[in-house]
């Protein structure tokens, strides 16, 4: 025995100490990366369940507060939260309705309009840069683009939701989404006490402050961003409406909803506005559509997120482009929208998770976002807490 620990020894000696930290650090890390391929593999194969989970729980960070005013106001907290979600579905869904007909309406003149700019620039490239081709070319190919306008327009308007499997998952993920909503808005916070029970009395304190740090920076996260995206939907809505781009209206609601993903989506749907604007109104007003976009942008970046986020939700602009992508990569528009927001939850938690005063991190992460707010991280410390032993006689 003494032999073999002596052999051993001797070998672990004949190693440099950076090859064996090295080692050491290398099969840890392995098997965290093992494990967090497994969670991504399970995750994926639930995909249809966590989604709408997590979608809800985004926006019951946003719609909590409500609800708790309307209960620190005396309402019962289920009329509460009925009242609250049939007023967000009704808002939401006439605005969607609205935006839908508006875009199905204006869509033809949009159409008419680059029918009259081909025809326009047939003209321009018959007496100009392509005067060597004959008018027939010319004549052909701009009617082809026409022809393909005319054409496809039913399915510009319509062809998105044409397929019947993607409908019957949209309307599974929604129901799923509503219902874990409603017991979120209603029992949250007993229900994050329940599932804290699951760790060691020793750290649950530690656990639970971990929890509504992170919750309370997805409430200023999901508040900050809706304020932005309004902002930036009404300022370039209302640009375009003066300029009298066509499909304003659509354009802006497009803006509001590609705020949602940081960095990106404001950049796709503004370009999308400028493409707009230089098809139905020429190369001037794509240029002050432009010049429009990039104004809010600065007051978005310079004014409005670092006033309304705070300290809590602060990610370095790396984080926020990397999250985004890894988001994309993995599981597209879907997983672009939810990264920042995850990331945000995360850097507050471990925050609380690692410091050496996790009550006094986890009060400086609410104070950030605005102090203390009810809700499923925020509830009662242990609704059914453990028996104690009686003392020994």
């Amino acid at each position: 025995m003494s032999q073999g620990f002596s052999v051993d020894s001797t070998a672990d000696a004949s190693v440099s100490p950076l090859v064996r930290r090295a080692a050491a650090w290398s099969w840890r890390l392995i098997v965290i990366l093992a494990a967090l391929v497994a969670l991504l593999w399970v995750v994926g194969h639930l995909e249809v369940i966590v989604v709408p989970v997590l979608l809800a729980t985004m926006v019951t960070a946003m719609l909590l507060p409500v609800v708790d005013h309307l209960d620190t106001r005396g309402m019962n907290r289920g009329a509460a939260v009925a009242l609250v979600m049939v007023g967000s579905l009704v808002v939401v869904g006439g605005l969607l309705t609205f935006v839908v007909s508006q875009f199905i309406s204006g869509a033809p003149a949009l159409i008419e309009q680059v029918t009259r700019s081909i025809a326009g620039a047939r003209e321009t490239l018959s007496t100009g840069m392509l005067a060597h081709f004959s008018n027939d070319q010319v004549k052909s190919a701009t009617d082809a683009a026409i022809e393909a306008l005319k054409n496809n327009q039913a399915k510009l308007t319509s062809g998105a939701f044409s397929t019947a499997g993607t409908i019957a998952e949209i309307v599974t993920g929604a129901l799923l989404m509503f219902f874990t909503l409603i017991f979120l808005l209603h029992g949250g916070r007993d229900i994050f006490s329940f599932i804290s029970r699951a760790f060691p009395t020793t750290v649950r304190d530690r656990v639970r402050d971990a929890g509504r740090a992170g919750f309370h920076s997805l409430i200023g996260y999901v508040r900050a961003t809706f304020l932005v995206a309004l902002v930036d939907a009404i300022g370039i809505g209302t640009g375009l409406a003066i300029m009298g781009i066509p499909l304003a209206l659509p354009l802006a609601s497009l803006v509001f909803l590609g705020a949602f993903i940081p960095l990106v989506g404001a950049v796709l749907t503004g370009g999308l506005a400028v493409i707009v604007a230089l098809i139905a109104k020429g190369w001037v007003y794509a240029a002050i559509t432009f010049g429009l976009i990039l104004a809010v942008q600065q007051l978005e970046a310079h004014v409005l997120q670092p006033l309304v986020m705070g300290r809590a939700v602060s990610i370095h602009p790396l984080g926020v482009v990397l999250a985004i992508a890894t988001g994309g990569v993995l599981a597209g528009i879907v997983g672009a929208l939810l990264a920042v927001p995850l990331v945000a939850f995360l850097n507050s938690s471990i925050r609380v998770l690692v410091a050496d005063d996790h009550g006094a991190e986890a009060a400086e992460v609410e104070a950030a976002v605005g102090g203390p707010i009810k809700g499923p991280a925020t509830g009662p410390e242990d609704p059914d807490p453990e028996p104690k032993q009686p003392a020994a006689d």
